[in-house]
């Protein structure tokens, strides 16, 4: 045990070796965070097939590079929250219409930030939303045919 704390003398115990999050860790939680998001507008919920509402998720993560050690002393650890590196992330979704198209797209885009950011340590430096498709109540019952 002594050994090892004399090998790396100035860097403290609880900030040794490193953490990465994987792609699909990353996706994982924006799909989770994306659904909940959506669940709040219930005038487009009621009009998507049970089967169709799990947001797809496309990431790609850049590790954050190598820290300084240098001036560590001016800065207090427990201040300063450590990221992890940089997600950028392409969300499809499928929503009811009519409904809040913007609104919903928006609410994605700002709780999937907020939680990658709170549970991964990550920054989302790209989101982007895209709408795969809408749902209506004339098209619910048949899947051939199409509204014009």
């Amino acid at each position: 045990m002594t050994g090892e704390a004399n090998l790396r003398p100035g860097i403290p115990r609880g900030e040794r070796g490193a953490i990465t999050v994987a792609d699909r860790v990353v996706a994982k939680i924006a799909s989770h965070v994306a659904r909940e998001a959506l669940s709040r507008f219930t005038e487009s919920v009621g009009r998507v097939p049970p089967g169709r509402r799990t947001p797809h998720v496309t990431t790609s993560v850049r590790r954050a590079p190598e820290r300084n050690t240098a001036g560590r002393d001016a800065e207090s650890a427990a201040g300063r929250q450590a990221v992890l590196g940089e997600a950028r992330l392409h969300i499809t979704v499928e929503l009811g219409y009519p409904s809040d198209i913007g609104a919903q797209c928006a609410a994605v885009r700002r709780e999937v930030t907020e939680r990658i950011r709170a549970w991964a340590g990550m920054e989302v430096s790209d989101l982007a939303v895209s709408v795969e498709q809408l749902h209506s109540a004339h098209t619910r019952h048949t899947d051939r045919e199409r509204v014009r």
